[in-house]
């Protein structure tokens, strides 16, 4: 096989894809046109190619209807590497390939089509077009069915374009762990996982304007769906308050290991009990450069984040107390070696009658210091960080950078709808607590900002 694949054309983001090692599992998250199709197809080759007989290989669609389009790729490909020693039994969607090897593309759109794989063992499983799945738990499922010899590194891979029903859940799960390429421990499979994104823009071996024309006149006006098509992004969420604003290409950073010499921080909180207490870390640039990222002056960064989330649901809290959540937040600002204060929700301040005092009060009393963040006009708040995302990567003015390492900001913000009685406003009904924490600390700089101007004068 090897003299033969070298006849193989390969565009950039396919070579990348090979040369991701195989102890890692792989999300293929891109926009459309990218090359996914045949790289996983060039991935289940080499698979049959190293393990042979021992390799069991299953491709998963929703469909059957949306095996057709890979089924004509197999064909095309094994029949350019084996010509007609590799047999394809179009009834029961298997190949049986020269040296033993089983690729069998199959359909799994609910818990009763599962019974057709239970007590089945594959050595690598497919799942593409994963956008089309509205909840992860079939595919958890399905992953049961991922073992083998010693012999033989098992892996799973999954491939999904951004904007169908499953979008949140991949972006969550998936996209915000981890910079491109860098692999990250995914919680729910305890596997490495690798995130290779790819875009049209990127596969040299398609006419790329014919098919960006194609593109826009699928959806012309839809320009936020074009624009996870044409992209590959992520933060994209039709109708969502921020999707004009929020781009991961833009607004994403990458962790940071402590913050920056002459940077200043602060933190910015909402309380929550039944819903969750969310702290960010807040960094003001001075002006200048952070690992080959400008960063114009009074630039925010989100550098961290401490929730008190329940894992399986952003919208419920852990019911911590005010002291508990006080603890937490000091133990977070000694990891970033910060002052534990800030600005907090106008609400915290309020005195309920209770013999403990206001929550700001018993949070001051475990060294918690918040000043109010002056919250009543939510629409100026809103406003003021829709521009600061659009701001962000101007050299001039001042931008707002949210770190992977806030997972709950990733997982909640981009996907905020409007107020469908108020539309300048988010809705409260959905998990909100990020979006206020980040509203708080953009508003205190307002308020710094207007303190020195009166000053000045």
């Amino acid at each position: 096989m090897q003299t033969q694949t070298q006849a193989l054309k390969l565009n950039p983001f396919q070579e990348r894809l090979l040369a991701v090692p195989e102890a890692f599992d792989v999300f293929l998250g891109g926009g459309r046109g990218g090359g996914k199709s045949y790289g996983i197809a060039y991935l289940a080759l080499r698979h049959a190619e190293q393990y042979g007989q021992k390799a069991r290989i299953l491709y998963l669609r929703k469909t059957y209807k949306g095996l057709a389009d890979f089924e004509l790729v197999t064909r095309e490909l094994f029949g350019e590497i084996y010509g007609a020693s590799a047999s394809y039994n179009a009834t029961e969607h298997v190949w049986r390939l020269p040296n033993g090897a089983y690729a069998e593309l199959g359909q799994l759109e609910s818990y009763a089509d599962y019974q057709k794989y239970q007590g089945r063992s594959f050595t690598l499983i497919i799942v593409d077009e994963a956008q089309q799945y509205s909840s992860p738990s079939l595919l958890d499922m399905i992953r049961s069915n991922l073992r083998g010899p010693a012999t033989v590194p098992v892996r799973f891979i999954v491939a999904a374009n951004p904007g169908g029903v499953g979008h949140q859940w991949l972006a969550q799960r998936y996209v915000f762990k981890s910079a491109p390429w860098v692999p990250f421990l995914e919680a729910k499979s305890k596997r490495n996982f690798v995130y290779c994104p790819s875009t049209f823009a990127g596969n040299n071996l398609i006419d790329r304007e014919q098919y960006k024309d194609q593109l826009q006149a699928s959806c012309p006006d839809d320009p936020e769906l074009l624009r996870a098509w044409v992209d590959g992004d992520w933060t994209v969420a039709r109708g969502a308050y921020f999707s004009s604003c929020l781009e991961e290409s833009r607004n994403a950073v990458e962790p940071w290991e402590s913050v920056p010499e002459g940077w200043g921080t602060y933190l910015a909180h909402d309380f929550g009990s039944a819903a969750p207490s969310v702290t960010f870390l807040c960094a003001k640039s001075p002006g200048g450069e952070v690992a080959g990222r400008w960063y114009a002056r009074d630039s925010i960064v989100l550098v961290d984040e401490f929730a008190t989330a329940m894992p399986s649901d952003w919208s419920k809290g852990l019911g911590w107390t005010a002291q508990q959540t006080a603890e937490g937040i000091v133990d977070f600002a000694k990891r970033w070696n910060v002052r534990p204060s800030g600005v907090a929700d106008d609400a915290i301040f309020a005195n309920v009658g209770s013999s403990a005092g206001s929550i700001a009060e018993e949070m001051g009393r475990a060294g918690v210091h918040f000043e109010r963040a002056r919250k009543a006009d939510r629409i100026t708040g809103w406003q003021t960080m829709r521009r600061m995302l659009s701001n962000a990567g101007m050299v001039d003015v001042p931008g707002l950078y949210v770190s992977r390492r806030c997972e709950g900001f990733w997982a909640t913000v981009p996907y905020l709808a409007r107020d469908i009685k108020r539309v300048e406003d988010v809705d409260t009904t959905g998990p909100d607590h990020w979006a206020d924490a980040c509203r708080y600390g953009l508003l205190r700089q307002q308020w710094a900002a207007s303190l020195n101007v009166r000053f000045a004068m």
